[in-house]
């Protein structure tokens, strides 16, 4: 029977677990152990490394389309600088090391509160190694792990986690939907106010910092359909039957091009907008807020925007185990089966990159039942998360349950 009571402990064995995947991913990305499948330290070792160069003389890549990020991303990039002993990409795997293992300690620190447990850092330290070395040959988890603190931070102070979901979407947007799920009223107009005032100074000192901050966005219009996306797999099954178009490297990632991309990429912009009206109509409906409901309605909004977007690198999924894990931090989550499919689809995405990307490319048998496999887990967990986030927050509805020490409107004890 579940209590309040905070969790008495979990031993060694997080710490353990952790250690062991973690040496496993370093060996891989310093290429003691070879994963099949194109080299995924390339983009540290050459392309942020590349970039690092050009902002070190002042200015972003302005004349580079797969400079693809908001203008903080410049700082996970220079970041190696803070290890100036080290190689550039011996550096940058040592820091996203440190930001792993500094999202497992808020996890575990969350964990020992009354009314959470320690599901939440078991998530985290078998989601993340699921995904095998691309995890660790990317900036996103350090983003994930700027969305981690905010959410928990979140619980107790709506403007730390305002401010710090400012930060993480000044480094790669997404983390602007932690904001969704605020409990409405004081904890809202905190929350939000903090963000905004946060987002307006850091864009304007990025933007004072070095001229072409926010040239990204003329680059992020023009993107086409990346072939891991779900959009993408009209265009994998149509190739069987004689499609004449064709996969290409644009704005850093493989994309088809050829007839009907531009009217898919067009339907998966409807996709998200419908996706936002939803989210917008759930905040308005939404009666019965709880301590974790913040991190259920991340969650949900994450993996909405997620599969409908024109583009599912494989990282992209770091940032649902990063969400699925804070949600499962609190008992009496509503999240626990789409979290267990993000983590399956983690292990999946492993399978299709680095190790089957030539399939994918290829749109043979295996790469399409990959995809197919992979994008319906997320679609499947993104509907299910949103109709169990609508079930438990929102009242007068069959079958609606009112969230565990909530009132309409009112917080429970645990969330003051």
């Amino acid at each position: 029977m579940t209590t309040g009571r905070a969790s008495t402990g979990t031993g060694p064995w997080p710490y353990v677990v952790w250690a062991l995947t973690r040496a496993w991913l370093l060996a891989c990305v310093f290429k003691v152990v070879t994963v099949p499948g194109p080299d995924v330290t390339v983009d540290v070792s050459v392309i942020y490394r590349g970039w690092y160069g050009v902002l070190l003389t002042g200015t972003y890549p302005l004349d580079d389309v797969t400079w693809q990020y908001p203008p903080g991303a410049a700082l996970a990039v220079l970041s190696p600088a803070l290890l100036p002993f080290w190689e550039y990409a011996t550096a940058f795997f040592v820091l996203v090391l440190v930001c792993d293992a500094l999202v497992l300690g808020l996890l575990l620190y969350a964990g020992r509160r009354p009314g959470t447990r320690a599901a939440g850092a078991w998530v985290w330290v078998v989601g993340v190694p699921l995904l095998g070395p691309t995890v660790y040959a990317r900036y996103d988890l350090m983003v994930t792990a700027v969305a981690v603190a905010a959410l928990l931070a979140g619980v107790r102070r709506p403007r730390a986690l305002g401010a710090l979901a400012a930060f993480g979407a000044l480094l790669k947007g997404w983390p602007v939907l932690l904001l969704v799920g605020v409990r409405k009223g004081r904890p809202t107009r905190a929350a939000w106010t903090s963000a905004a005032l946060s987002a307006a100074g850091l864009a304007a000192a990025f933007a004072l910092w070095m001229p072409g901050a926010f040239a990204f966005l003329a680059f992020q219009r023009d993107r086409g359909t990346e072939i891991e996306s779900l959009g993408a797999l009209v265009f994998h099954l149509a190739r069987q039957f004689g499609w004449e178009g064709r996969v290409e490297l644009r704005y850093g990632s493989m994309e088809f091009v050829g007839p009907q991309v531009e009217l898919v990429s067009t339907l998966a912009l409807g996709l998200a907008v419908l996706a936002l009206g939803w989210l917008l109509l759930w905040r308005l409906r939404a009666r019965s807020f709880a301590v974790r409901t913040p991190a259920d309605a991340a969650f949900t909004a994450v993996l909405l925007f997620t599969v409908t977007s024109r583009v599912i690198s494989p990282q992209y999924v770091v940032w649902l185990v990063g969400l699925a894990a804070v949600c499962l931090v609190f008992r009496g989550t509503a999240m626990t089966l789409p979290a267990v499919l993000v983590l399956v689809a983690a292990g999946v995405t492993l399978l299709e990159f680095p190790i089957g990307f030539a399939h994918v490319v290829a749109s043979d048998a295996w790469g399409v039942t990959l995809l197919v496999v992979r994008n319906g887990l997320l679609v499947a967990a993104s509907l299910i998360a949103a109709r169990r986030l609508w079930r438990s927050t929102v009242p007068g509805r069959p079958g609606a349950e009112a969230a565990p020490g909530t009132v309409e409107g009112q917080p429970s004890r645990v969330a003051r």
